[in-house]
């Protein structure tokens, strides 16, 4: 970079007389003659600085708490049936008490249809139950990210289980074997009464 010679004018110096001689300049206070204009109001007292008390004993505390993570996320009590049983039942050995299929619910429908169809077995004295929620619906190109998307109800199933609601009237569930349903159903195993 260049330094200006400070004789020289800018090439704009011409363009910056013609607009100064339009403008009014700003009076100061003191050099306000009477007659001029409107008289300046006076200048309003500052406000007196109010000192903060003394801190005594300990510091006061923040108006809200520190943020504290959440205790645990729910978490899904993962009860297994018993191999043995659930190879009972796959074979038919042991017959399946009831059947419910949650197939077309919302997840509130089919949350509140497993509660009482799971509550009214329970108290009849039935041991094993064969819920169908299905495998989800397909996408057209089924790659790899569709397919961990597919399936809501298949997959809180095992939260609807684990709720507190229900937890208490189940020793077990577990995936159901190809010929009742395979992945898109569950044999769930109730407590004796």
């Amino acid at each position: 970079m260049s330094k200006r010679d400070p004789k020289r004018l800018p090439h704009d110096f011409h363009l910056w007389t013609k607009v100064s001689e339009t403008v009014e300049p700003l009076r100061r206070k003191g050099l306000l003659k009477l007659g001029s204009g409107p008289l300046p109001l006076p200048e309003p007292e500052p406000a007196p600085a109010i000192k903060a008390p003394p801190r005594r004993g300990r510091p006061k505390e923040p108006f809200l708490p520190p943020y504290q993570a959440p205790s645990q996320p729910a978490r899904v009590i993962d009860r297994e049936v018993d191999p043995a049983i659930h190879k009972k039942v796959r074979r038919g050995r042991i017959d399946i008490d009831g059947t419910i299929d949650l197939h077309g619910m919302t997840q509130a429908q089919a949350r509140e249809t497993l509660r009482r169809f799971i509550g009214s077995r329970a108290a009849r004295g039935d041991r094993t139950l064969l819920v169908i929620t299905g495998k989800g619906a397909k996408t057209e190109n089924d790659y790899i990210a569709a397919m961990t998307e597919r399936g809501i109800l298949r997959t809180m199933l095992p939260i609807w289980l684990s709720e507190p609601g229900l937890s208490h009237l189940i020793s077990g569930w577990s995936l159901a074997a190809r010929g009742h349903g395979g992945e898109g159903a569950w044999y769930v195993r109730l407590r004796r009464p």
